[in-house]
């Protein structure tokens, strides 16, 4: 926790998938400022036993947590799909995440895609590449995050941190009236 004592807070997310896992990593400022600490993505063979599968999800999100120490996980959180087997794999890997956390001791939260492209780009619907540019300028990268798996997990990283300490600070009355009311809306929305 000694990033969080320094002002920073590392927050690590993950879009859970079962072929494709983005992990992200970024410390973030009281202020708002970030940093990209790691950005990457774990990869499953689809041709192999899911149990083989999400071992080797919980694998690499291990060693990007042993390596990295975050102060909290930020996963998406499942929503229904049309497709059956994207939304069981989506679900497993994001069960694999909040399992790790848990082990470690860490906090994790959830975040809606929605919220997610809301808080990034100010907008709901964004679309992958609307996310990818944003989460690049926010961390001033000179390319943008690749793939969208990558991307859309400091997206969720970010994301935590901007919302997460906007409710943690409410109390402390730092904010202004306004981002105080925002902080209420969302503790409320949590319920």
């Amino acid at each position: 926790m000694a990033t969080a004592q320094r002002g920073r807070l590392r927050v690590i997310g993950v879009d859970p998938g079962l072929t494709r896992c983005g992990v992200g990593v970024v410390d973030v400022a009281p202020d708002r400022s970030a940093r990209l600490v790691y950005v990457g993505v774990v990869r499953s063979a689809p041709d192999s036993r899911i149990e083989s599968r999400l071992a080797t999800i919980a694998t690499g999100i291990r060693e990007v947590l042993e390596e990295h120490s975050p102060d909290v996980l930020a996963v998406e959180r499942v929503f229904a799909q049309n497709n059956r087997s994207t939304v069981m794999g989506t679900a497993q890997a994001s069960g694999v995440a909040l399992l790790l956390a848990a082990e470690r001791g860490i906090p994790a939260a959830t975040h809606t895609p929605t919220e997610v492209k809301a808080a990034i780009t100010g907008y709901g619907s964004a679309d992958k590449r609307q996310v990818q540019t944003m989460v690049a300028r926010i961390l001033r990268l000179d390319e943008l995050p690749k793939p969208a798996d990558a991307a859309d997990a400091l997206a969720l990283a970010l994301c935590h941190a901007w919302r997460g300490r906007a409710v943690a600070t409410a109390a402390t009355g730092r904010l202004t009236p306004a981002q105080r009311a925002w902080a209420d809306a969302e503790r409320l929305a949590r319920r």
